[in-house]
């Protein structure tokens, strides 16, 4: 009997070793052409990410640059540097980040979902000039993001600024000229440009799925006496729930990972934001480039990846019923 099961196991795996080739022979162009991609993103992002966590475990600095990836091994210290040395400035200026790219991640999140959705709701109805419409809420996304941190920047000054300008000298809402690129307000100084440019996107995907959307289930409700609100709740939401689930995930990855408004707004690069300002970007592009602190730089930056894989594994089991192909 043993031997029956021993044989028929190696039976199976043989079939099954048999099968793989076989499906490797029938398919050599197509793993041909994937090949390419394949080796593009194994020395683009797989060598790379394998290198930057093992500079995280090395004392790297500008003293033992010359070293590079011989530098002095030193375990857990620069995770230590990061989070718990309360002595270090590079510790305070993490936790500094960590608590505006939270803050920052949230509420450009929620905006560019919530403000998306309403733009895409407007322009579905069919009205005169919807194509040209269309089309001018889409330039914001045309921009590139390095140029919307510098003319956001202008636009910021306190004296000369539009924003200013247009609110305390013709409006009159503001009772004095309020500095936005210093202090609490440096927080609201990068979350509004990011709004602004990232609304096209999420509004372009919520129309694609606003028109996936039978018109029949709305005149089947009007049938049965909903109204407008019953009618989003209950249709609109629920059948946009696979669209909500992919713009919630590109946005919480593009925010927590965001960089270009910030360090152009703020210039020289990442520059000097400010407690309010600084995001965990250009926070670890700082301590790593400027400052030439290579290990804990790569230690933030390995404490970050966790943290986003921890994230994409929390959207991915709330969502992954409404990913499934039925």
């Amino acid at each position: 009997m043993d031997i029956q099961l021993k044989k028929s196991s190696i039976g199976v795996k043989k079939k099954s070793t048999g099968d793989l080739l076989y499906s490797i022979k029938q398919n050599l162009f197509a793993y041909a052409l994937l090949l390419p991609a394949f080796l593009g993103m194994l020395f683009i992002h797989f060598i790379p990410m394998i290198n930057g966590i093992r500079i995280s475990f090395l004392n790297l600095n500008m003293k033992t640059m010359k070293q590079f990836l011989n530098a002095p091994f030193v375990g857990l210290q620069n995770y230590y540097e990061v989070l718990f040395n309360k002595e270090s400035l590079i510790r305070t200026g993490f936790w500094n980040a960590l608590r505006n790219t939270g803050i920052y991640t949230v509420v450009v999140t929620l905006c560019t979902l919530g403000f998306g959705l309403i733009m895409a709701m407007l322009v579905n109805r069919e009205f005169k000039g919807k194509g040209l419409v269309r089309t001018a809420l889409l330039m914001p996304w045309v921009v590139p993001s390095y140029v919307v941190g510098i003319v956001w920047g202008f636009l910021w000054f306190q004296d000369s600024g539009l924003i200013n300008v247009i609110f305390h000298d013709i409006l009159h809402i503001f009772p004095t000229k309020p500095f936005w690129l210093v202090g609490r307000n440096q927080i609201w100084a990068i979350i509004i440009p990011t709004i602004w440019r990232g609304l096209p996107m999420s509004m372009i995907l919520m129309l694609a799925g606003l028109q996936s959307i039978s018109p029949d289930y709305y005149e089947a409700a009007e049938i049965d006496g909903a109204n407008g609100w019953q009618q989003f709740r209950n249709i609109t939401l629920p059948l946009l729930k696979p669209i909500l689930s992919i713009n919630i995930m590109f946005s919480l990855i593009n925010n927590i990972y965001s960089y270009n408004i910030v360090s152009m707004m703020f210039g020289n690069g990442a520059g000097i934001p400010g407690d309010w300002g600084d995001l965990l970007m250009t926070n670890i592009h700082r301590n790593s480039f400027q400052l030439w602190q290579f290990g804990p730089g790569a230690a933030a930056m390995v404490i970050v990846m966790f943290f986003v894989l921890i994230i994409v594994a929390l959207w991915y089991l709330f969502f992954k019923e409404d990913l499934v192909i039925k």
